[in-house]
């Protein structure tokens, strides 16, 4: 993923995604090319590092009997951002038993799952959530 080119050409590195696909780390240079017009990170690309992660986490771990997209998202800036910048996204077995559960008969579902951007110094910078539209092919 650090070769993709959305990844590379915004500072932006995967660090580490568990073999289960249950969590990861991204990180977010602080330099010239990562910054707005007022010195801090760029909200496109604090929105960018985490763009992909849930979908392809919950994708990994529920199989190719559910159809997985990304429906909506929202950024919240909450500190500005001048540091390198880093998010750990996270899923469990209850969260993935659960739209399991949810999504047995086949109907669309809708879950939210947030991550938290965070400053070298474990500060909140941003938080991003995103919904998924979750639904089980029924054939």
């Amino acid at each position: 993923m650090n070769l993709w080119p959305p990844f590379w050409g915004a500072g932006i590195h995967v660090d580490e995604i568990s073999n289960d696909f249950r969590s990861a780390k991204v990180t977010l240079k602080y330099r010239l090319l990562t910054r707005n017009i007022v010195g801090v990170h760029f909200g496109g690309s604090l929105f960018a590092m985490t763009d992909p992660f849930f979908m392809m986490m919950f994708s990994q771990n529920l199989g190719k009997e559910y159809i997985i997209w990304d429906r909506a998202a929202k950024i919240e800036f909450l500190k500005p951002g001048r540091t390198n910048v880093s998010a750990r996204f996270h899923i469990t077995q209850e969260q993935i038993d659960e739209i399991r559960n949810e999504a047995q008969s086949g109907e669309k579902i809708l879950k939210d799952y947030s991550v938290d951007i965070l400053s070298t110094t474990g500060e909140v910078i941003a938080r991003v959530t995103k919904t998924l539209y979750i639904r089980k092919k029924i054939s």
